[in-house]
């Protein structure tokens, strides 16, 4: 009994040992893509929201008052410089024309009677039979009677203008906009809102604003030694429309303000784009992105990121192939699949390119990635 109890107790501990003595399975280590940070000539974009602006818009008032008659085009139409849009009727103006032309018609014959008493007066002064101060007072009246006719015919030409103001034409080619007044409604020229709203969209502008550290940072890097000259160098912008789409022509900066305003702390710049197409309308909203160089920059997938309570965050490599989060500021690239780390690590470094969810201290086995595959395609400029 003892006998078979000792060979049991031996058995149970020659057990444990060898179970203690196991050696941990390899393939409970995961592989990984690792890249090794290295410095890359890079263009990173900027993006700002900004406002759309026709090159001309004109609010349509009228100059008289009236009651608006005929409305010759609809809203949104497209219009040439000179077309008729609106007719003001006011019965006023047609009076003045009748009257002006009335007191012309009088105006004349009194400046005939006129001319008559100084042709009659004329052989009877040479003749000595009146004195020369009849000649003279008819002489005068002829004069008075003619500036009364030159002030008739200027009342026509006044009341001929205030009949051309109820015709109101476009002054240049353009978009009509909002039509407020319904034919009958009364306007005029002290209203407040006006008959419409013209845009000349060939070109259009898109105006944006920067923060002053914002300004100072986008200043210094750029060329040039004046704001002017900075701006000449400048590559041209892209406009990103409302839903999404990149506007197929490129754009000018320019700027906008002389400064920064006090009240909101911003300076204002635009770009300006040909809209040949039509495709962009006054009043739309959009994203002005500009292009910056980098000469020595972090480019790594948007894999390599990930996202926690608004921040970025990368899994970096340490000694002994231990995985550990990193927090880092980012920039997009223009195509969306690179972003650029300003800072949080460094060059050299490793990251881990397709991790998800690992802990913090995890061991990974390494492999390590192809930048020239990474790279290739990517659509920003670098080496």
């Amino acid at each position: 009994m003892i006998k078979n109890t000792l060979i049991l107790f031996i058995s149970v501990v020659l057990f444990s040992c060898s179970q203690k003595k196991t050696p941990p399975k390899e393939n409970s280590i995961q592989s990984y893509q690792v890249l090794m940070l290295a410095p890359r000539q890079v263009t990173v974009f900027n993006d700002f929201p900004a406002s759309i602006q026709g090159q001309d818009v004109v609010e349509i008032k009228p100059m008289v008052s009236g009651y608006l008659q005929d409305i010759y085009v609809p809203e949104g139409a497209a219009v040439t410089k000179g077309q008729l849009l609106f007719r003001i009727k006011n019965p006023q103006y047609e009076q003045d024309i009748v009257t002006a032309k009335g007191a012309i018609k009088i105006a004349e014959a009194n400046v005939n009677t006129a001319r008559m008493n100084v042709e009659k007066a004329k052989p009877l002064v040479e003749q000595e039979i009146v004195s020369k101060y009849q000649l003279s007072a008819a002489l005068y009246t002829l004069e008075s009677q003619q500036a009364a006719l030159s002030q008739a015919k200027a009342n026509l030409a006044n009341a001929m203008t205030n009949q051309g103001y109820t015709y109101i034409r476009s002054p240049q080619n353009g978009t009509i906009g909002l039509i407020p007044y319904k034919i009958g409604a009364l306007v005029s020229s002290t209203a407040t809102d006006p008959l419409t709203t013209l845009s000349n969209t060939t070109n259009v502008f898109a105006y944006f604003s920067l923060s002053e550290k914002q300004l100072l940072d986008f200043m210094n890097k750029m060329k040039g030694n004046t704001t002017a000259e900075k701006l000449n160098n400048m590559p041209m912008v892209t406009l990103v429309l409302a839903d999404g789409t990149v506007y197929p022509e490129k754009g000018k900066l320019e700027t906008a303000s002389g400064g920064i305003d006090t009240r909101t702390g911003t300076a204002t710049f635009k770009a300006i784009f040909n809209n040949k197409l039509g495709l962009i309308q006054n009043g739309a909203s959009a994203t002005i992105r500009i292009p910056i160089n980098l000469d020595s920059a972090l480019l790594v997938p948007q894999t390599a990121i990930y996202q926690m309570q608004d921040k970025s965050f990368v899994y970096q490599v340490m000694d002994g192939n231990r995985v550990m989060s990193a927090m880092v500021a980012t920039s997009p690239t223009d195509d969306g699949n690179f972003v650029v780390i300003k800072n949080g690590v460094k060059a050299g470094d490793k990251l881990l390119l397709n991790g998800l969810n690992i802990a913090d201290s995890t061991v990974i086995k390494p492999l390590p990635a192809d930048p020239t595959a990474i790279y290739s395609t990517m659509k920003t400029k670098s080496n």
